[in-house]
């Protein structure tokens, strides 16, 4: 949801103008500016291309903050997000799996390489016993104690014992390498992790994309000014839906005079009476004086061209703001301070 503010002005903006250079400004008169509220209206606008499905708040309805103003068909998006959520599921069981496999073939293989050591042990003890037999046999056979066939018997006992302990040797360096097919294991598994963390991610972007698809109010309570898109029409990022005004977000805006510009400095305080509401007033406060002037005459020549220069400026409305309706004309008083006269600035 995006949402872009733009003025509600009055439309007499000719006749200000008019009123503006009727107006005198000598001696002690009240100086007679037009000032009138306005409302910064903020148009609220899709993000995403869609039907649009609802749109439950009217013109003049009022909405609380992040309310639903507009919902737009989320199928397609919904279909995205179950077929990327049915992906990481499949990725994060395959890391469990890996993970399991790994720390499986770690114990095994563990164990594994004990039982080979301890073959090679066995094997080699074996073969020193067999070649202290085939030596003790040799001797005796050289001294005529022995028989041929027990010196057979010795050298075929070392033989095999010979070929037990190769056997065995062989078997603990198959096994001692099998470290490295756990390494490329491991990277397989790495991998997989960062497949599914990126799945992740954009499920998460779908997540926040899907979201868009419900366009809701601004943080603070609104009314509907105007509904711009309806249900069954197609919506475009950048479709405006519906414009919203925040009650509390007017001012009242004034032109003022050269000479006043002295007393109707930022900061000052000033009193608003509507013409809709004679009599009551409500507090305000200069937030903005333009740095250029307005409706001046293409060439000054006289002081009178001068003094009938103005500048525009806006009053912050500090209470009630909520009971002014844009458009309203009215006048603003500077609040008197210590050492300086009051000041009028009267709407007609």
């Amino acid at each position: 949801m995006t949402a872009v503010r733009r003025s509600i002005r009055s439309p007499s903006y000719a006749l200000l103008l008019a009123l503006v250079a009727s107006v005198g400004a000598c001696g002690s008169e009240e100086q007679r500016l037009t000032g009138y509220v306005e409302g910064e209206e903020r148009v609220l606008r899709s993000e995403v291309a869609g039907r649009i499905q609802a749109v439950p708040h009217g013109e003049g309805d009022e909405l609380g903050p992040r309310d639903v103003v507009a919902e737009i068909d989320p199928s397609d998006a919904d279909a995205k997000i179950a077929t990327k959520r049915a992906e990481l599921a499949a990725l994060q069981s395959e890391v469990r799996a890996q993970e399991e496999r790994i720390a499986l073939t770690e114990s095994t293989w563990q164990a594994d390489v004990k039982a080979r050591a301890a073959e090679v042990a066995r094997a080699r003890s074996a073969l020193d016993l067999a070649e202290k037999t085939h030596g003790r046999q040799a001797g005796l056979r050289k001294s005529g104690t022995t028989s041929v066939e027990a010196l057979d018997q010795a050298s075929s006992q070392r033989d095999q014992a010979t070929s037990v302990l190769q056997q065995a040797e062989e078997m603990l360096t198959r096994t001692e390498a099998e470290v490295h097919s756990l390494a490329l294991t491991r990277q397989e598994l790495e991998v997989k992790k960062q497949r599914a963390a990126v799945a992740e991610a954009q499920l998460g972007e779908l997540e926040v994309t899907r979201a868009k698809y419900s366009i809701k109010a601004p943080e603070v309570a609104t009314v509907v000014q105007t509904q711009l898109a309806w249900p069954g029409e197609l919506a475009q990022p950048g479709t405006a839906l519906v414009s919203v005004l925040d009650p509390q977000d007017k001012y009242v805006q004034i032109y003022v005079p050269v000479p006043s510009l002295a007393q109707a400095r930022i900061g000052r305080r000033v009193e608003i009476e509507l013409d809709g509401m004679p009599g009551r007033r409500f507090p305000g406060e200069i937030s903005f004086i333009a740095d250029a002037a307005s409706f001046t005459p293409e060439k000054i020549e006289t002081r009178d061209d001068r003094v009938g220069q103005v500048y525009r400026a806006k009053v912050r409305i500090l209470e009630g703001a909520e009971q002014l309706r844009p458009g309203t004309e009215g006048n603003v008083y500077l609040v008197p301070e210590a050492g300086g006269p009051a000041v009028n600035t009267a709407a007609r």
